[in-house]
């Protein structure tokens, strides 16, 4: 180790070449070196092994013992190093096999994975999906130990661990939901009508802390009775659907459950921020072919369907 940490290791590139040239000018045309530099090499060699290594002879230069001995252990250390510090193999989605796990919101899951998932098996018919909750596990353990591949729709006001990377993905405007026999609420809610309502919202079994919505009634000193957590956004709709209660969601979904239950959209207080939904991912992993992949889809898919909508 002592010899190494006092060894130059670029001068093993100018071992090798002078030992298959055998000729200084050659060797250095090869290296794309100045012939003074290449001879400074070779002296530096020499020093640091403590051997000629090469030495001119009436047939030209001619390797030494210590030199024919040296060559086949420098090639092999530089072919090991060479494929170790190579790029990793392309990811080739039409042959491959691979089943990649998400972290998802139901919105995902509900509105745009069924034609995601579609779209790919177009282009990569072998890979496969699982789909989990998003947990704190989720976003620190799962990441890290690539349990999960990737946090998809997860809001960009939420805390992250140390160590994932989070990328803008899409943003999407946020409505009410209200029974269509409901004539106590029209076609638009200020905010302070907004408090007063009765509301229905998804159960917090992320443990992922207060909703933005609730954050936003926080800074105007508001708040709101929340008269049924639920599991799941059509259990909330067909409660809204029963009841006088709203529901805050994605556009996307009001649109999907006014098509399928006797509900009808309202525009939400000017002071509700949008869903700023991200991708999330763990550092470690970034690079990987397959992960660069399926992170790049998953772009290309949210600007299709935000161009679409």
């Amino acid at each position: 180790m002592r010899l190494l940490r006092q060894f130059d290791l670029n001068l093993l590139l100018v071992f090798v070449t002078l030992m298959h040239e055998r000729h200084v000018t050659r060797a250095a045309e090869k290296l794309h070196l100045s012939q003074p530099a290449l001879s400074h090499a070779l002296k530096r060699l020499r020093e640091a092994l403590s051997d000629p290594l090469l030495v001119r002879t009436d047939r030209g230069m001619q390797p030494t013992p210590r030199a024919l001995a040296l060559l086949p252990v420098v090639q092999q250390a530089l072919a090991i190093l060479q494929e170790g510090l190579a790029p990793p193999a392309a990811f080739l989605p039409e042959s491959s096999s691979r089943r990649f796990t998400l972290a998802t919101t139901d919105y995902f899951e509900e509105v745009m994975y069924p034609a995601f998932l579609s779209q790919l098996l177009t282009r990569a018919p072998g890979i496969s999906f699982s789909i989990e909750l998003i947990t704190p596990e989720a976003l620190g353990e799962g990441l890290e130990q690539r349990h999960i591949d990737m946090v998809v729709g997860l809001d960009s006001q939420v805390e992250l661990p140390g160590g994932v990377l989070k990328t803008p993905w899409m943003q999407e405007e946020l409505v009410c939901l209200v029974a269509a026999s409901n004539t106590q609420i029209g076609d638009a809610l200020t905010i302070a009508q907004f408090a007063e309502a009765l509301h229905v919202e998804l159960a917090d079994i992320n443990g992922l802390g207060p909703s933005n919505i609730d954050n936003c009634l926080a800074q105007h000193r508001l708040t709101r009775r929340v008269i049924s957590k639920n599991l799941n956004y059509i259990a909330a709709a067909r409660v809204v659907a029963l009841t006088e209660a709203i529901m805050t969601l994605p556009r996307q979904m009001a649109e999907h459950f006014s098509a399928m239950l006797p509900v009808r959209m309202v525009e939400p207080p000017n002071e509700l921020p949008a869903l700023n939904m991200t991708l999330i991912q763990h550092g470690l992993y970034a690079n990987e072919p397959s992960t660069v992949w399926l992170h790049q889809q998953l772009i290309t898919f949210a600007n299709a369907f935000s161009h679409q909508t």
